[in-house]
């Protein structure tokens, strides 16, 4: 269900991210070559992971049409409807959750937020302005969407907490940019491989 999912939105708006690479790529090399600054490829392919991530998220708040009458202003109405483990279960609530998933990370990565207090208001308000476009757009508001939202950006913000922790404790050795390298293009070819159902991780 999430990678038929996520095959659909990048079925969409691949020609979008396509072009955005291209642009991305070009203008940050010919700016480090022009600026002599070293070329750090597992933080340069973090911040295109994180354009494409947010050209991802445009599409899924902006991509459909539904009335008006569906929106809902009560907290947990919407989230409990659905059976546990059922598709819309996983559709609607797992899938809220892990939308934000991902923005929970890099805003904490980028901004080396401390506090997650920092990470819950970022996450608040960018759930919250989504929801006030969807509505504005002819989408629905859902108090349930942000509470979701929230988690998952807040699940994101711990990732990167535990993740700079088991960084601070590794030795001087693996902390070299290659090993970086290494994981980031790991994890990027294995998440490659599940989404066109070469490896089955069952979701």
């Amino acid at each position: 269900m999430i990678r038929k999912s996520l095959l659909e939105i990048l079925g969409e708006v691949w020609p979008t991210i396509l072009i955005s690479s291209v642009i991305a790529i070009s203008m940050r090399l010919v700016y480090l070559i022009k600026n002599k600054q070293k070329i750090v490829f597992y933080r340069e392919l973090l911040a295109l992971i994180f354009i494409i991530y947010v050209l991802c998220l445009f599409y899924v708040v902006t991509f459909q049409d539904v009335g008006w009458s569906s929106s809902n202003f009560i907290p947990f109405k919407e989230m409990f409807r659905y059976n546990f483990g059922s598709n819309l279960f996983i559709k609607n609530v797992l899938g809220n959750i892990i939308l934000f998933l991902p923005y929970g990370f890099f805003v904490s990565y980028y901004l080396d937020l401390k506090k997650p207090y920092s990470a819950f208001l970022l996450i608040m308000l960018v759930s919250i302005s989504i929801e006030t476009t969807q509505l504005l757009i002819g989408r629905i508001f859902d108090i349930d969407d942000i509470i979701l939202n929230i988690i998952g950006g807040m699940l994101g913000y711990l990732i990167y907490k535990l993740l700079n922790l088991i960084n601070n404790h590794l030795p001087e050795v693996l902390k070299n940019p290659i090993v970086y390298n290494i994981i980031i293009v790991l994890c990027t070819v294995l998440m490659a491989m599940y989404m066109f159902n070469i490896i089955e991780l069952g979701v």
